[in-house]
């Protein structure tokens, strides 16, 4: 290390001197993510001298110290949930899914794979004044994965995922709804994480016909100026909506990538539930009873069912599943629903 840092300096840059100073500094802080930050502008500079073996080695160097520090933590990081004026605006949930347990369209698929490596190389693109996409909005019925997929996003980057509460966001006062929003906005800048705006249509919608149109309107000029302010944190922000036809054309054209969802398809129903049925055999179920009995339940439903259906199995001490065993399940899931659609 002391050869390569002599290598630097007989380029004769003040730069690279400061660069070494501030790599020391942010190493003595602890503070190693701005350490290997440095080591990839050095990495940057050498590229652009026609320097590229230097730079990719110092990649690789800091790709296999990174992935050394994540494979010695044994301690899973804390998120914690957000507390004093923003407890009550934003829920914390631990993202426990992967994209491997959400079935996704492979247009998704490529949208989300991309999106996660600019993310995973955020630090590469800010070398060459690039910036990661991270502003996301999710399109799609009720049902159709769409919060489930957030979460899974949120997993696959090992960030929380935090919630916004609408209901606690919006207000009938003059001004206190900005006044949050900017709260929130805030938050994104100092913790980086996944923001998911839910019903996104309450905030973003184009509204003509109501009394308070001229306070949605300020809310939605503050929403449409804070997503276009730099984010040091790079933190992804989701809008999800159930009814696209409400939101305000302004907003299509400040998100970096819009995905359709769908509810799941006969296939995609059978490839979920196989997923969830994890470790156990099932060799003959009927998969057109199972399907039908599928149909109208979310993602999240389905695997939740099919992960009962495994528990119950378990506990009879049963190695194979039946059809009925799966089906079963998926009615109670279903009426589960009727239910609470009726008292609503």
């Amino acid at each position: 290390m002391v050869r390569r840092f002599a290598a630097w300096d007989s380029y004769g840059t003040m730069s690279n001197t400061k660069q070494i100073l501030a790599m020391l500094k942010s190493r003595a802080e602890g503070n190693d993510e701005q350490f290997y930050s440095i080591a990839l502008q050095v990495a940057a500079a050498e590229a652009r001298k026609g320097r590229r073996t230097t730079a990719e080695e110092i990649r690789g160097a800091v790709d296999q110290a990174r992935a050394g520090q994540s494979k010695g933590a044994n301690i899973p990081i804390s998120f914690a949930q957000p507390r004093g004026e923003l407890e009550g605006l934003i829920d914390f949930k631990e993202a426990r899914l992967k994209l491997s347990d959400v079935v996704l369209k492979s247009r998704i698929e490529h949208q989300l794979g991309d999106l996660i490596r600019q993310q995973s190389k955020r630090d590469w693109l800010r070398e060459h004044g690039k910036t990661p996409n991270r502003r996301v909005l999710f399109l799609g019925p009720p049902g159709s994965g769409k919060t489930m997929t957030a979460e899974a996003l949120a997993g696959e980057l090992k960030l929380p995922l935090y919630v916004i509460r609408l209901e606690s966001l919006i207000t009938r006062f003059m001004g206190d709804t900005a006044s949050k929003l900017r709260l929130v906005f805030e938050e994104t800048l100092q913790r980086r994480g996944v923001y998911l705006f839910d019903e996104f249509d309450a905030i973003g919608g184009s509204r003509s016909a109501t009394n308070d149109v001229a306070e949605m309107r300020r809310v939605l000029n503050s929403f449409l100026q804070l997503m276009e302010q730099p984010n040091a944190t790079d933190s992804i922000l989701i809008g999800a909506t159930n009814h696209p036809e409400l939101l305000d054309p302004a907003l299509l054209r400040r998100f970096d990538l819009i995905s359709e969802f769908d509810m799941p398809s006969d296939d995609q129903i059978k490839t979920l539930i196989k997923k969830y049925l994890r470790p156990l055999k099932y060799p003959r179920i009927a998969w057109k009873k199972v399907i039908n009995a599928a149909q109208g339940l979310s993602q999240s439903e389905i695997a939740r069912a099919s992960e009962d259906a495994v528990k119950t199995a378990i506990l009879d001490e049963h190695d194979v599943l039946k059809t009925d065993d799966i089906v079963r399940r998926l009615n109670d899931r279903a009426e589960m629903r009727a239910a609470f659609t009726t008292k609503k």
